[in-house]
């Protein structure tokens, strides 16, 4: 079977993160009234797997080996089977 892994990377609080600051500022210069800006990183996989437990075992694993750092940030992802 085949799945759609959507798998969001993003900082921990209180880390720096100088690409939403930067974003912030800018939108504040054009006039936005936002109060801050967290930038995050989306991956999209097609995976395949025997079943939506393995999916999610592979997820896991994928964030823990090369998508996350551990140290610095946190992730998410959910799961879709594609038909």
């Amino acid at each position: 079977m085949k799945y759609h892994l959507k798998i969001e990377v993003s900082l921990k609080p209180r880390h720096s993160d100088p690409e939403g600051e930067t974003t912030a500022r800018l939108l504040k210069e054009l006039g936005y009234r936002v109060n801050g800006v967290n930038v995050s990183k989306v991956y999209t996989v097609i995976l395949e797997a025997d079943s939506r437990e393995e999916a999610s075992v592979k997820a896991e694993e994928m964030c823990r080996r090369l998508l996350a750092n551990p140290t610095k940030d946190n992730y998410t992802f959910t799961i879709e089977e594609v038909r």
